[in-house]
């Protein structure tokens, strides 16, 4: 950006890109969530890359300032994706991911940011130890936040032993950490499932999280009917 945008510029910006349409299917996705405007993910990933390029830094330092209340969905949105697009010290990033965290109350935005966050790569081990201090956050959307993390980036040969004990470990009893946990479970099975056959067989999840990891292994595309068919039989009671 040759000049800077102000933050009330960049709000106009995505006021003009609201689609109504998409609105209303947020809106049915997101029931609770009511300041969103209705800007799809793909405009706001470009202005997120324009910004990340020019003027990366000084915008967040700007944006994160301002209290979430005050802020559309988008707003929030775009803020973690520039942080995902920013290129720095990785001392940095995580500075800025901690000051974002607290503005995520939905599923949308911490599933979103987690997907773009791609530092993970760059300093796997660095950012598994950091993200150790999340699993046992009061907070719904933060535990969310790491377990969709480990998810995304660490369901591989050199982690994959170390995630079963983070599951059993999480005591939230938010919804959307109970849904990610047994997203992540799936996600295990599907990619290692004779270790993940055998979490499942002595496992310390609670009955919801645990059936639901259930239903959503039978319902992947990668697990065959027979597989399914010894994953039903797993149910409790």
């Amino acid at each position: 950006m040759e000049e800077k945008y102000e933050l009330d510029d960049i709000r106009e910006i995505i006021r003009t890109s609201a689609d109504e349409g998409y609105r209303s299917f947020q809106g049915k996705l997101m029931p609770d969530t009511k300041n969103f405007i209705g800007v799809r993910l793909p405009v706001l990933r470009k202005l997120a890359r324009k910004i990340a390029k020019e003027e990366g830094k000084d915008y967040l330092e700007r944006a994160l300032a301002r209290k979430p209340e005050e802020e559309l969905f988008e707003e929030i949105m775009l803020q973690g994706m520039v942080i995902g697009y920013i290129k720095g010290d990785i001392n940095d990033i995580l500075s800025y991911t901690e000051k974002f965290l607290p503005k995520i109350d939905n599923w949308s935005v911490c599933d979103s940011f987690c997907s773009g966050w791609k530092t993970a790569l760059d300093e796997p081990e660095k950012v598994w130890e950091w993200l150790q201090g999340f699993f046992a956050s009061e907070e719904e959307f933060i535990v969310r936040f790491g377990v969709v993390m480990v998810l995304n980036y660490y369901v591989n040969d050199t982690y994959i032993e170390k995630l079963f004990p983070i599951f059993d470990g999480i005591r939230h009893e938010g919804y959307y950490v109970k849904m990610a946990v047994a997203w992540a479970v799936s996600i295990c099975y599907i990619k290692y499932p004779e270790q993940c056959m055998a979490y499942l067989k002595k496992n310390r999840l609670d009955d919801f999280t645990y059936h639901k990891a259930l239903q959503k292994i039978t319902e992947s595309r990668c697990v065959g009917e027979e597989e399914k068919k010894r994953i039903k039989a797993m149910r409790r009671g």
